[in-house]
């Protein structure tokens, strides 16, 4: 949709959605238009159409493993696509298929179960193999050649109605056959380690006919059912099938919901389905445009937004390691010592927060939250342990501080409100902090409180705790740097909220007077008497450097103790995996270092490691594990806007080798809509939209004087601090403008000019 500016003239009103949004978007977004209309002029629909298609994956030889093959899903229902000698196989696979035995923790007990394969056999034997994964339809298209013809195929997750649709046309002699097989209801860990003693298996599922459906179904040990229905349609030479997956517990009724799935999407008919599912889609890429000169990267920081909004949604359960694709893994469960909050920070950047299912999973749980503690302290604590199921739980209690071994992981849940509270932040809706920060923080914090103890040096310390998959430690770094923040979040927040609230003295008392963190030559330690001097992965040391931002490089006196952290830890190189270079390509680029940020990130795709990113930016280590490549696309956005203490830092790391670059509509703290573009290495201009009213400091990354007005010229109130910050008064509704001082620049948004070419992601050959 292109807005002409011109109808600014004058400072008309004009009653317009702007930009990149659709309508359909914007009404979904319920967004205030005020007398200024914000957002850029220069992509409609069919550019948004052409944009995004040149990001898609593409097939010219057959996807064997599960690192080069296509993905579709809709955060509930997953499958990948594989071609495996003279068969497509369609995995199918559900986020609620789970075991709910209340032994063996997530590993046996609670994990996810398979479900199912959908096989495609070819006549002949497979040539050939065309296919495209189209991201702004979120479909499948392909075609298998064969010695005896042709067989074409299309397939989606119908995005709201968690329908597999899959349509397949045979021509010459191919006739292609379609077979659906359910799987042994099997925990994934199986295949790693013995099972444990006296463990007995589900029994074998079984099939039945229902009308115009088949039925496989997936009985449990200790109640409850999985039930895939699917209808098959023969038409002339094509076959159309719909499958639908539903999961009951404790009631074995998940064969009616199965089917009411499967039967209402064929009442809806093969048009209204398409379109309903095409609409969702077209208007989610929208919400945000980001563009770099690097091919390559911007094909991959799409695909994770496709990944995500393929992979979760609000209300959905969170991503376990693997998203709804279960696969072969070790890990068939929820990680939320780092992989649950990784997974879900491209959401805030790129304002998609429909997709956000750590805060709803936190709010629909609090009671599982609680009873996750040991019954004397869960009149007022909550926490979660490492790996949990959809429910937030593992079928035993957290531990509690003490010397000896054994994971005794207590921040996790602090970790975990982190997140949530990022997404107040970019929405500053007021619900999200009361509903979910504010209470279980406290009750995660207070769970602290418990085992703190005043030592002789008039400090308050912690006994021996897990720093994630590194070690145990006294006061450490990963649990002192969350209970610091937690202290301060909550005295924050009971301000905004106007809570009186009878601990607060405790919470000051905390922040006065914690031990310091541990710190030796190298910088931050794992824990006291415990430095860091093994290569590690995790960055779980370093919290208060990235994310939380409670040590900065803004701060003077910490400078040298960051600096020495990260090279440090990266410098320790043999167990570093994909997420350890976009770790540290993100605190790079918040100490403000573009090339060595990009240095670092780059790391996670380079074929030389033992764990790149694959072919389909999809991450394997043992098993399976989504985090990795969508935490690559918060890396990128830490290259192209920051917002973190209440300042809004405009392209403040951009790689030297990107000399343009644009945002449109990229979501900031403060629920502020950023606009910007970069040409030639400098910033052309910076266009900045309020959501909610909160004050707005802007350092806007342009040399020299600068103008600062309205998009139609009026002038607006601001204080230059004298650094290139500027504090502005903006209400509600309204925008502002910044550029070089003189005429005002031209305010078109279109993708940049790509200087860095790369083939597609996929096996394009």
């Amino acid at each position: 949709m292109v807005v002409d500016r011109r109808a600014f003239i004058g400072g008309t009103t004009v009653a317009v959605t702007a930009g990149l949004l659709t309508p359909a978007t914007a009404a979904a977004r319920n967004e205030s238009v005020s007398s200024e209309v914000f957002g850029c002029d220069g992509m409609s629909e069919r550019d948004w159409r052409e944009f995004i298609g040149q990001q898609d994956l593409i097939w010219k030889k057959g996807p064997t493993g599960y690192g080069q093959a296509p993905f579709l899903g809709d955060g509930k229902l997953g499958s990948v696509v594989y071609a495996e000698g003279n068969t497509v196989r369609f995995t199918v696979q559900h986020a609620h298929s789970q075991d709910h035995r209340q032994v063996n923790g997530t590993q046996f007990g609670l994990c996810r179960l398979p479900v199912g394969n959908l096989v495609l056999t070819a006549t002949g034997t497979v040539t050939g193999v065309d296919w495209r994964l189209d991201l702004w339809n979120a479909e499948l298209r392909g075609k298998v050649v064969t010695d005896k013809g042709v067989i074409e195929f299309r397939a989606y997750v119908h995005t709201s109605r968690s329908v597999l649709v899959l349509s397949v046309t045979g021509s010459g002699d191919e006739d292609p056959a379609l077979v659906f097989t359910p799987s042994k209801a099997i925990p994934p860990r199986a295949a790693f380690n013995p099972l444990p003693e006296g463990y007995v298996f589900n029994p074998d599922p079984t099939t039945k006919t229902d009308g115009k459906e088949q039925l496989a179904l997936q009985s449990l040990l200790v109640g409850g059912q999985t039930a895939t229905a699917y209808r098959l349609t023969k038409r002339r030479r094509t076959q159309e099938l719909l499958l639908g997956v539903a999961h009951t517990f404790p009631e074995a009724t998940a064969e009616t919901e199965a089917l009411k799935l499967v039967r209402s999407a064929a009442a809806l008919g093969d048009r209204m389905l398409e379109r309903t599912h095409r609409m969702w889609w077209n208007d989610f890429y929208p919400k945000s445009f980001l563009s770099i000169p690097d091919q390559r990267l911007q094909s991959f920081y799409w695909i994770q937004l496709y990944k995500v909004a393929a992979g979760s949604r609000a209300g959905s359960p969170v991503m376990a390691t693997t998203g709804p694709w279960l696969e072969s893994t070790p890990w068939a469960a929820a990680w939320w010592n780092l992989n649950m909050q990784l997974q879900y920070w491209v959401l805030h950047g790129s304002g998609h927060l429909e997709l956000d299912a750590i805060t709803t999973t936190l709010k629909a749980n609090q009671e599982q939250l609680v009873r996750n503690v040991r019954p004397e302290y869960q009149h007022d604590s909550a926490g979660v342990n490492r790996s949990t199921d959809r429910f937030t739980s593992n079928a035993g209690y957290l531990a509690v501080p003490s010397p000896g071994g054994g994971t005794k992981e207590l921040g996790n849940l602090t970790w975990a409100l982190h997140n949530v509270w990022l997404s107040y932040r970019h929405t500053m809706d007021k619900k999200i902090l009361s509903d979910v920060v504010f209470p279980l923080l406290r009750r995660a914090i207070n769970y602290y409180l418990h085992f703190l103890t005043k030592g002789s040096d008039g400090k308050l310390h912690l006994d021996e705790t897990t720093s994630p998959e590194y070690g145990n430690a006294p006061d450490c770094n990963y649990d002192l740097q969350l209970l610091r923040w937690g202290c301060q979040t909550l005295i924050d927040s009971a301000k905004t909220l106007k809570i009186d609230d009878p601990l607060a003295p405790k919470w000051q008392e905390v922040l006065d007077n914690l031990v310091p963190y541990p710190v030796n030559e190298n910088g931050l330690m794992v824990g006291a008497g415990v430095p860091f001097v093994v290569s590690h992965r995790h960055y779980s040391h370093m919290l208060a450097i990235f994310p939380l931002m409670t040590i900065n490089w803004e701060q003077p006196e910490n400078r040298a103790l960051i600096e020495k952290s990260l090279k440090h830890w990266m410098s320790l190189e043999p167990a570093h995996r994909g997420y350890s270079y976009s770790g540290s390509g993100s605190i790079a680029a918040r100490m403000f270092r573009g090339d060595e940020a990009y240095a670092y990130f780059i790391q996670m795709f380079d074929t030389t490691k033992r764990f790149p990113v694959l072919e389909n930016t999809m991450y394997l280590e043992a098993g399976p594990v989504v985090e990795t490549p969508l935490s690559g696309a918060q890396t990128i956005h830490d290259f192209l806007l920051q917002s973190w203490g209440g300042v809004i830092r405009v392209f403040p790391a951009v790689p030297s080798a990107w000399k343009d670059a644009v945002l449109d509509r990229h979501s900031a703290e403060g629920a502020f809509d950023v606009t910007a573009r970069r040409s030639g290495g400098k910033t052309d201009f910076v266009l900045v939209r309020s959501r909610a009213g909160e004050p707005l400091v802007l350092r806007h990354g342009i040399a020299g004087e600068v103008t600062v007005r309205t998009p139609s010229g009026r002038p607006v109130k601001y204080r230059d601090r004298g650094d290139g910050t500027l504090e502005i008064e903006l209400a509600k509704g309204r925008e502002v403008l910044v550029h070089p001082k003189g005429k005002r620049p031209d305010l078109t948004i279109k993708p940049v000019a790509i200087t860095a070419p790369g083939k597609p992601w996929g096996l394009p050959g």
